[in-house]
């Protein structure tokens, strides 16, 4: 009776039912280490990525038992060795490849969830993002690519075309790069927007005389958010070949300016304490600029430039447009003589001299 209880086929029973056994235990054992792990903020790993990363190590496990010998013994398919092998080669790549990505994406929002999008002083927030966004894109690209290549070298009839996706890369690159030029150099300035950053999220940048935000980078095309809420659509070499603006290139405040065009005998110092006291009595003035200069003069008028700091773009286009209203609004009420007009001389003649000439 012992021998029959340790015959081949029971034995085959044993060593499946153990080692599922042992992949169940190992499976929630790591688990409750990744769950520990995710409860204490000093590990990278928070408690809902434990979820994110559950099926991906659960197929792992799978593999592994899906390439026991003792598997194939059990169910009656000793003869299928060569498929079990193989599906349990694909099985465990795309688990892993699975893995891998999972943990991309953990270590980008973790980073990226250390800084504020929406303060007032963002610049480190967008550069972080904007890298991360663009790497993230990249390394996947290459992740996939390579665990394609690995599942076509696992094939023996296809092993040259997995094979060549590595050794044949120079005559690949040549041909591709005759027939793609546009599509690499697209790409290849996407991962230099990256590294260089002339732009990055939410940068308030003059594309095309439209005003807007960086709202996406991708490798290949930008995304900007137009103030009216359109959404203006540019290949990433644009920003590499051509001249934009970026007006938070290095910080969110700016200049604003309002000019004005009025007689010659307006008051110009009255006309600076109002432009003090405008400023003083809003909170859209961030208190570091306040400057009023006469900055041409022309036959009809003289022109005036006010000039104004903001904390950022927006908060300046809104202060701008406060100040030429109050401005304008101070002439008429106190100097309305001081506001541009047309003059016309009329000399009185003597009734002699126009007798004479007529």
């Amino acid at each position: 009776m012992l021998n029959d209880f340790f015959s081949e086929h029971n034995q085959s029973i044993l060593i499946i039912i153990s080692t599922s056994a042992g992949l169940i235990v190992a499976y929630f054992a790591l688990l409750r280490v990744l769950r520990h792990f995710g409860k204490n903020p000093k590990y990278l790993l928070p408690l809902t990525s434990v979820k994110k990363l559950s099926p991906s190590i659960l197929l792992i496990f799978l593999s592994i038992l899906l390439r026991m010998e003792a598997l194939r013994d059990v169910i009656g398919l000793p003869e299928e060795a060569y498929w079990f092998r193989k599906s349990s080669t694909l099985l465990f790549i795309f688990a892993f490849t699975w893995l891998i990505l999972t943990c991309i994406k953990i270590v980008k929002h973790y980073v990226i969830d250390k800084y504020d999008m929406h303060a007032e002083d963002n610049l480190k927030a967008r550069k972080v993002t904007t890298q991360f966004n663009i790497l993230e894109r990249i390394i996947i690209f290459i992740v996939i690519i390579l665990a394609i290549g690995i599942a076509l070298m696992s094939f023996e009839g296809i092993r040259e075309i997995g094979v060549s996706i590595f050794a044949s890369a120079g005559v690949a690159g040549i041909i591709i790069g005759f027939s793609a030029q546009k599509m690499i150099g697209t790409i290849l300035a996407g991962i230099q927007i990256a590294i260089a950053q002339p732009i990055k999220i939410d940068d308030v940048v003059i594309v095309e005389g439209e005003w807007g935000r960086i709202e996406q980078i991708t490798l290949t095309y930008v995304v900007v958010s137009i103030w009216d809420k359109r959404r203006l659509i540019v290949p990433t070499p644009y920003f590499i070949e051509k001249p934009f603006q970026n007006w938070t290139k290095t910080s969110a405040d700016i200049l604003g300016t309002v000019f004005l065009y009025t007689d010659y005998n307006v008051p110009f110092d009255k006309l600076r304490e109002e432009l003090t006291r405008i400023l003083e009595s809003t909170d859209l003035w961030d208190g570091k600029v306040n400057v009023l200069q006469v900055t041409d003069s022309k036959p009809q008028s003289v022109e005036i430039r006010a000039l104004m700091s903001a904390k950022d773009s927006p908060t300046a286009w809104d202060l701008r447009v406060l100040v030429r209203e109050k401005l304008i609004v101070y002439l008429q009420e106190n100097y309305p003589e001081s506001l541009a007009h047309t003059r016309l001389k009329i000399e009185k003649m003597d009734a002699s001299e126009n007798t004479g000439r007529e």
